[in-house]
């Protein structure tokens, strides 16, 4: 039998046509949630959109494909803007979508991997927060412990190609970003009600490693938990009772857990979200 427990709730999450997103955003629908799967290919998502309505015969949630390309920020504006024409309510904002090994710039001249996991996701979240704050819902970005390996951050670097080989100091600046982000967001940016917290989803056998070059992805690949395993922080963060007030904490393997020390700085978490502000700004200035 569905859980129902989720019914009349309606959550966002990004890249949920593969991985640990899609098991997700499958989750939330069987408990009788509506999800919005926000992905850049719709021929990719449509089958998982499908499978996910085909379900509402037994009592689950319905799902709607949105487009969205977080390496773009013209894509992420103009998917905000028709989230809020439709006026719809978001108890949950899932920032799950992430790449790791790719090398370049984004649409608008940032670092590949900084672009696409952590100033997409600002955006999107900014321009979402009166969708999330109206029924004062959770924002869940999914981090990673790779942020404890992450050094301070060169700001010059994140608006320039990605310099390191397999992109992963790259990837561990972004995952600090995204604990930065939620501890600002925490600390008043989100507004009153609602509440946002931070995960690492375990090391994942998942598509975001797809880039990685061989030998480094198969040796990578080795121990790595299945998919299923790493939503579970995921979701317990995004409907748990048990959390419903904790805000701005990160969580491993369902349990808060200490950041790194970068990430608990709150001087470097407000200078992150005025950079991001600034730059988002500039970006999108006649766009």
């Amino acid at each position: 039998m569905t859980d129902a427990g989720l019914s009349g709730q309606t959550f966002l999450v990004t890249g949920s046509n593969t991985g640990i997103g899609r098991v997700t955003a499958e989750t939330l629908a069987k408990r009788g949630a509506k999800v919005l799967l926000a992905c850049r290919s719709e021929e990719k998502t449509r089958p998982v959109v499908d499978g996910i309505n085909a379900g509402r015969a037994a009592g689950g949630g319905e799902a709607e494909f949105v487009a969205l390309d977080l390496a773009d920020l013209v894509s992420v504006r103009k998917c905000a803007e028709a989230l809020l024409t439709k006026d719809v309510p978001l108890h949950g904002l899932i920032n799950n979508a992430g790449l790791a090994g790719l090398r370049g710039v984004t649409k608008q001249g940032f670092e590949l991997t900084f672009g696409t996991n952590h100033l997409g996701h600002f955006l999107l979240t900014t321009l979402l927060l009166p969708r999330v704050r109206a029924v004062s819902g959770r924002i869940v970005n999914v981090a990673s412990k790779a942020h404890y390996d992450a050094k301070p951050i060169d700001w010059a670097l994140l608006r320039q190609p990605t310099r390191a080989v397999t992109g992963l100091p790259e990837y561990a600046v972004s995952k600090l970003c995204n604990v930065l982000f939620t501890k600002e967001l925490a600390a008043g940016k989100a507004g009153a009600g609602v509440h946002s917290y931070s995960l690492h989803p375990g090391v994942v056998a998942s598509d975001a490693w797809r880039q990685i070059p061989q030998p480094f992805r198969w040796l990578m690949k080795l121990g790595m938990i299945s998919n299923e395993d790493g939503a579970k922080t995921s979701l317990y963060c995004a409907t748990s009772p048990e959390v419903a007030n904790d805000d701005g904490l990160y969580y491993d393997t369902c349990k808060p857990k200490r950041p790194s020390k970068l990430a608990q700085e709150p001087a470097l978490a407000t200078e992150l979200w005025a950079r991001s502000e600034a730059w988002v700004e500039e970006a999108l200035k006649g766009a």
